[in-house]
């Protein structure tokens, strides 16, 4: 009986034992599981490249250092919370954790947090929307406004119950306590609070009821003073109507909101000293202008007397004036007369000239000298030829005194 020989290929892998496979999604499962749970959530350093953010909004990019480099997600929800934009070339330190995308068999960084190294995350987010504005003309010098002088009515959009608040009224009030002021209390720090006061300047623009607004909030950390840092708030100031005064925090803050107002008071207190001045200083700068005006006044008027002196003196003797006058209207008769009388002269010896050349050129003078002029008739041809002429033919003759008419007899 002869025995099947089986060939070595199909021996299984291990003798012995059954074989087993796995699907590919078996295996990203397993390495994905083995990954999560030997693997905790890590920080890394690296470079951002191959940034991209599809409409999705979740944030797809590459992290790199000299010799190595991992593919890296932050979905939105994690985005959201960034007070920086990600960019390429930027050194970032992230949060997260390594996993496998099972349907791609990617090994990927889930980022849930990120910092720009180097920098914080709020400067970093302060530099990069100036920019953007100022690219887009929210700061350009031109479009600022001045302030109305005086005005009518005043707007101020500011927390309710903040000191800065009862500071502006207190100064208002000790100027010009007539002046009509229009509170828009909104929230100036936290979650929500640009959107507030956004909300404010637009409402309080929309009313018609002020001539200008004061913005801003007492002193306090960045993050504090953030709110007004956020691009919601400095379009709401740049779309104003009416022209808005930054007052946010101490001397030493700066925020968007005072790039983009018509004017950055240093603090509340001195927005409200910026729209109102002192009675004390108008009347003041009243009574310089006063002095300087009657001080122009009176300098005009010596001007004036010295002017009218002059005139006067010109014509204490008018008849004199007219005297002169009349002798050098005679003096200029005098010379026009001979200046006549000398280029008629000329004229009569260049005439003289011409004629005597004319009168050399002329037959008559020819006739004088004995010699005559004939004509045939009736062509009345000048005779040049004796051979033009035949017997019978009527001809006059001129001389230097008379003609004659006379007939061909013969001729030679």
């Amino acid at each position: 009986m002869a025995r099947s020989v089986i060939p070595q290929s199909d021996l299984p892998l291990f003798a012995g034992e059954t074989r087993k496979f796995l699907t590919i999604s078996e295996l990203n499962e397993i390495i994905k599981g083995t990954l999560e749970s030997q693997l905790d959530a890590v920080w890394v350093v690296g470079e951002i490249s191959n940034l991209r953010v599809p409409p999705s909004g979740h944030c797809y990019f590459t992290l790199k250092d000299d010799k190595s480099q991992i593919a890296a997600v932050m979905f939105r929800r994690q985005g959201a919370a960034l007070r920086f934009t990600p960019e390429n070339g930027m050194e970032a330190l992230c949060f997260g954790r390594v996993s496998l995308y099972s349907v791609r068999g990617d090994l990927q960084l889930y980022v849930e947090s990120m910092e720009p190294r180097g920098q914080g995350a709020l400067y970093l987010a302060f530099e990069q929307l100036k920019k953007k504005l100022a690219a887009e003309g929210l700061f350009a010098p031109e479009r600022k406004r001045p302030l109305p002088f005086l005005p009518a009515a005043i707007g101020i959009v500011t927390s309710g119950k903040g000191a800065a608040l009862y500071d502006m009224l207190r100064i208002i009030g000790d100027r010009f306590p007539d002046r009509r002021i229009v509170i828009r209390p909104a929230q100036v720090q936290g979650e929500g609070a640009a959107e507030e006061i956004a909300a404010a300047i637009a409402e309080l623009d929309r009313s018609g009821a002020v001539e200008l607004m004061i913005v801003g909030r007492g002193g306090g950390s960045l993050e504090d003073l953030w709110a007004f840092n956020e691009e919601i708030v400095a379009r709401a100031i740049f779309e104003s109507a009416v022209p808005v005064v930054s007052a946010v925090g101490h001397e030493i803050d700066f925020t968007i909101a005072d790039f983009v107002a018509d004017q950055r008071a240093p603090t509340p207190t001195a927005a409200a000293e910026m729209v109102l001045p002192r009675r004390a200083e108008l009347a003041a700068d009243i009574e310089g202008l006063e002095t300087t005006l009657l001080r122009a006044m009176r300098h005009q008027l010596e001007i004036a007397r010295d002017n009218w002196r002059g005139l006067v003196n010109r014509l204490s003797d008018p008849g004199k004036k007219l005297r002169e006058n009349q002798q050098r209207l005679d003096d200029l008769s005098l010379d026009l007369a001979r200046r006549f009388q000398e280029r008629l002269r000329r004229l009569r010896d260049r005439l003289a000239q011409a004629a005597g050349r004319l009168d050399a050129l002329s037959p008559l003078a020819v006739l004088e000298r004995g010699y005559s002029l004939t004509h045939k008739l009736p062509a009345e041809s000048i005779v040049k030829d004796a051979a033009s002429l035949s017997r019978g033919d009527r001809l006059r003759v001129t001389f230097a005194k008379g003609r004659a008419l006379c007939r061909v007899e013969e001729k030679e």
